[in-house]
């Protein structure tokens, strides 16, 4: 039996997944339609995210910049791919004030058009390159159905945009970033994702090709967590990016982008928490540990304070919760909040030099001495959870991925365990579409370096050389 005020994710997963994300505090619905507000709680862990992916986006070169949130319409229209790709989602700005604007102001989806220009205006030799740009920001995009974290009409993001001097450099940095966001999702979110590169139909709008890293929810459904895109010199020549190259010759660069969203907070929610509340892996966790004093006797408090501070000195991240309530309603509280681990210790407990150690993953609660090793011991008991909350993700993943050699296979599967299906595919647009009609099975990528398990498609039965990962998503 979970906490009341949570449905169970195996009765209404949709349900428990909202009510999750309001019993730990995380988003409240505004009064603007598709919109959310991000509480304390949510916010901390973006704001935790971001502090290590920026901290890898400079330890690889990257510097931070900021560009408009507006792109005029004439700008956006320059390269067709990506107008058509965006134009369903678009909010337009057609007044200032009064007045009629001259021409209509698109609020950012993605800012492609917007670095091209600046970039346009910027180089000008292959000595001015690279150019290793990133913005965090928020963008629009006008969703119909909307979830917290997962899709709303306004959402926070990373956007990398770099300009490269060959095609060979701007590919090695397309997939040095993937490589950052899948080390970023196994180590710190504890969540095990597959890599791969999109469909042709799949692939961001205007790229030569985008990859992917894809994760799997408790409930079997797929999520694209990450993307990074080579475009070649499709947008530079659109929004003509040209340079000097060695030979004084003028050359278009060479593009990529990449990002991750606010929606990697929805895939820790629902690979990780449970019918208690939210479960945090302590490595992206904005507060780690929570010391609960039983009782206010002032040598227990003072024993509090001192360990509190050899927890934080220690680089863990500690607080007291001296609030005003019953030690059941504050455990209650912490444990619906994700914090990874709960510290108890009452007049007993001093009394027998030992505190009680509770872990947020098992709900295990272990006594352990109050001694010079107690950092050492939250420490590791840190450490245990941050790799139990991998193995039992990747675990329940693996059990949810299959290998289907027919259509029927798949409609079987997804109609009653989803997860991850593992076929060949033609390459035929035409039975990539057939796909959808099982639940909207979709093609989440195209695995590259994996042996082939057939050589027929799983749909139409011809000769197939390339194997997919198909999946439902969110």
């Amino acid at each position: 039996m979970g906490n009341k005020a949570i449905t169970s994710r195996d009765i209404d997963f949709a349900k428990w997944y909202t009510n999750v994300v309001q019993a730990a505090k995380l988003i409240d619905y505004s009064s603007v339609k598709g919109c959310m507000i991000y509480e304390p709680n949510g916010y901390a862990i973006w704001e935790k995210m971001q502090s290590v992916l920026d901290k890898k986006f400079k330890e690889t070169g990257h510097q931070n910049v900021y560009l408009p949130i507006f792109i005029p319409e004439s700008l956006f229209a320059k390269e067709s791919e990506l107008i058509a790709g965006f134009a369903p989602e678009g909010a337009w700005v057609t007044h200032g004030g009064e007045s009629k604007l001259e021409e209509r102001l698109l609020v950012r989806p993605t800012s492609e058009t917007l670095f091209c220009d600046y970039y346009s205006k910027i180089v000008t030799s292959y000595r001015d390159l690279p150019k290793l740009y990133n913005q965090w920001a928020n963008v629009v995009r006008w969703e119909k159905e909307t979830r917290p974290f997962l899709r709303s009409r306004e959402f926070l993001w990373q956007e990398g945009h770099t300009i490269h001097e060959t095609a060979k450099e701007a590919e090695e940095e397309t997939l040095r970033m993937l490589n950052i966001y899948k080390n970023f999702f196994e180590e710190y979110l504890a969540i095990p994702v597959i890599v791969g590169r999109k469909t042709e139909k799949e692939k961001f709008a205007g790229a030569e090709y985008t990859y992917t890293i894809e994760s799997l929810t408790y409930n079997g459904v797929a999520l694209q967590s990450g993307t990074s895109h080579y475009f070649g010199q499709k947008f530079a020549k659109a929004y003509d990016v040209k340079f000097k190259n060695r030979n004084n010759e003028d050359e278009y660069v060479y593009q990529t982008s990449w990002g991750v969203t606010t929606r990697m907070i929805g895939a820790l929610i629902m690979t990780h928490s449970d019918d208690f509340g939210l479960v945090l892996p302590p490595k992206i966790a904005p507060r780690q540990v929570v010391i609960v004093p039983i009782g206010n006797d002032e040598k227990l408090l003072n024993i509090c304070e001192d360990l509190l501070k050899k927890l934080n000195n220690a680089g863990i991240t500690t607080f007291i919760d001296k609030t005003e309530k019953t030690p059941g309603f504050k455990f209650a509280e912490h444990e619906v909040n994700g914090i990874p681990v709960r510290i108890e210790f009452g007049l007993r407990d001093f009394e027998n030099k030992k505190v009680t150690l509770a872990r947020r993953d098992t709900r295990e609660r272990i006594q352990v001495e109050l001694d010079d090793n107690i950092v050492n011991a939250v420490q590791n008991l840190l450490d245990d959870i941050q790799v139990n909350l991998y193995n039992t993700a990747k675990k329940r993943r693996d059990e949810k991925t299959y290998e289907c050699h027919t259509y029927e296979e798949v409609e079987k599967i997804m109609n009653t365990n989803p997860g991850f299906i593992k076929a060949m595919w033609c390459g035929l647009e035409e039975c990539e579409i057939k796909m959808k009609d099982i639940k909207g099975t979709k093609s989440r990528c195209i695995l590259e370096n994996e042996k082939a398990i057939d050589d027929k498609c799983v749909v139409c039965g011809k000769r197939a050389n390339k194997l997919v990962v198909w999946g439902i998503q969110y």
